[in-house]
């Protein structure tokens, strides 16, 4: 379980939930460490279930052998089992939080993330999206962009989601700011695969710090296969002009953090 969510990472969701913890008004304390802690140990844990033999049967990962390499298949479907576990905990630990949390709307809210983050990693979530990406895989019938997009909106947008929403949330963020939040998160969620789904193909294994090219070995639907690349980077400006308005209506200063992790994640290199 440390190796895998010690082992560095770009830290892109838990920074979203406190970003979104902040622009709802809420403390960033609010949200570290049970939300933003939560959300990581979730996405490591489907990092480690992802890596499998039976799922994409990688190697590498975050720039280290991936955890069924270095520790045997049956440890790392264990380890995902019990970050996943980890993760719940925290959320529902009322030690987690600190003692300026309204004590009111307080079990309110906890409940209101829980449910979020289940929501979205489960059948209707990132479960959702592995099942049809696995049945897609290596089909010699043409995908979609429909196809596509369903496989990106649930594998990785809905955690992105999550991490936003939660952070929302657990901020005290009125419904429409939620909702607000929420379109923001699903723009930058597929941007974040659309833009993985470039530097797939043009990044080395070096430079990304996990494998390179193993969608096009695996002959996985990607946007630049679908697109091409001109197109693919021009989705992707517009995926990140979405995200930013759904931003307008928030305080500048406040909406700062979440407007520059949007910038990040559709300009990153890795």
């Amino acid at each position: 379980m440390r190796y895998a969510l010690l082992a560095g990472g770009k830290r892109v969701r838990p920074a979203l939930c406190l970003a979104a913890c902040g622009v709802a008004g809420g403390r960033e304390a609010w949200a570290m460490p049970p939300a933003a802690a939560a959300v990581e140990m979730v996405h490591t844990m489907s990092l480690v279930h992802d890596d499998l033999p039976c799922m994409d049967d990688d190697d590498l990962r975050r720039g280290k052998p991936t955890c069924h390499v270095v520790f045997g298949e049956p440890i790392a479907v264990l380890a995902g089992d019990a970050l996943l576990s980890l993760a719940f905990r925290h959320m529902a630990s009322v030690d987690s939080y600190p003692p300026d949390v309204d004590p009111e709307k307080h079990p309110a809210r906890v409940v209101r993330a829980i449910g979020e983050l289940a929501r979205c990693i489960g059948s209707e979530g990132l479960v959702a999206g592995q099942v049809v990406d696995l049945e897609m895989t290596g089909s010699t019938e043409a995908v979609p962009l429909e196809r596509l997009e369903y496989i990106h909106l649930h594998k990785t947008a809905a955690l992105l989601e999550a991490s936003v929403v939660i952070g929302a949330i657990i901020g005290g963020g009125s419904d429409e700011q939620i909702e607000r939040l929420r379109k923001y998160a699903r723009s930058i969620g597929l941007l974040f695969q659309v833009v993985d789904d470039i530097l797939d193909v043009t990044k080395s294994s070096e430079e990304l710090g996990k494998t390179a090219g193993k969608d096009l070995a695996s002959d996985k639907t990607t946007y630049p296969k679908l697109l091409g690349l001109d197109k693919s980077r021009e989705f992707a400006e517009k995926l990140l002009c979405d995200a930013k308005e759904q931003l307008e209506v928030f305080d500048k200063e406040k909406a700062a953090p979440l407007l520059h992790l949007a910038n990040y994640i559709a300009y990153r290199q890795n």
